[in-house]
């Protein structure tokens, strides 16, 4: 082979893995999915480092594009994007405590308009950054800190002393409204998936169901919804009868979406104990 076409086949296939990697970067964060929290249990997180678990719409921004968690292309206007960086950023698209429905509202439309200034992007993490989440997220603080932006922020983190200090901030917290705390060890590399060095702190847990069936109503709620019937991701059925506002009741979540719900706990079946409707996630597609 002559030096003239091994230098043409280099040549190609350096443009080849560049056309490669800028479609990677045009879609979600992280190809195999985000980095996702388990749930505390006592684990010894002295020296990990806490931040409020903001009530958002997770979002995704790989440094031109914002992006929804399924990978869906959102659609804010350009005074909202125009101070991020270049680089990848994680974090939450959010309104304030208790604003969940409104914040899911302005971000499903699918053209820019200014609802989204009623938002801030609060940032987490900085997935493709080396290193672990203490030196990821000091590169979101270093941008921020030199280019302020009016939309966006870098989430707080706190050192923990012990699990002391872990259930006054969480008390704190549920005292303003809001949902609890995320804490993270300080070199945990991003990784897809659950992750045992990410833990969410509650004073109960929630999941994600599937709608199977609307059930009608007795009594108060004679002619409207009584209980959705849901489905787990294992397959387990169970039904959800609390919770519900009367104008949920009226228009409850279509069968096939999915929704997330409150509960303390299992029976030994595998059914949640003391289900609760927490609210629809229409950023979950069937």
């Amino acid at each position: 082979m002559s030096q003239k076409q091994t230098g043409w086949q280099i040549y190609s296939l350096i443009i080849g893995l560049t056309v490669f990697f800028s479609l990677l970067g045009a879609g979600t964060v992280c190809a195999a999915g985000p980095m996702l929290p388990q749930t505390y249990s006592d684990q010894d997180i002295r020296g990990w480092l806490m931040s409020e678990k903001l009530d958002g719409v997770r979002g995704y921004w790989n440094g031109t594009h914002l992006r929804s968690r399924n990978g869906n292309l959102l659609y804010p206007p350009p005074a909202f994007t125009a101070k991020l960086p270049d680089f990848a950023l994680e974090g939450e698209l959010w309104g304030g405590r208790g604003t969940f429905e409104q914040t899911l509202s302005i971000v499903t439309k699918e053209q820019a308009h200014e609802g989204w200034l009623q938002l801030k992007f609060a940032i987490f993490d900085v997935p493709r950054a080396r290193g672990g989440f203490s030196a990821r997220i000091a590169k979101a603080d270093a941008w921020f800190g030199a280019q302020p932006s009016a939309h966006a922020f870098v989430i707080p983190q706190v050192l923990l002393r012990d699990q002391s200090q872990l259930h006054q901030e969480l008390a704190r917290i549920e005292e303003l409204g809001g949902e609890g705390l995320i804490v993270r060890k300080t070199d945990a590399l991003y990784r897809a998936g659950r992750s045992s060095e990410i833990l969410k702190v509650k004073n109960y847990s929630d999941a994600e169901a599937r709608v199977v069936a609307h059930l009608p109503g007795k009594g108060r709620n004679a002619g409207r919804l009584g209980s959705l019937l849901v489905s787990l991701d294992g397959g387990t059925q169970f039904k959800i009868g609390s919770g519900f506002s009367d104008a949920e009741r009226q228009s409850p979540p279509p069968i096939g979406t999915y929704i997330t719900f409150k509960y303390y706990g299992y029976y030994q079946s595998g059914i949640p104990k003391f289900p609760s409707f927490m609210r629809s996630r229409q950023d979950r597609k069937p």
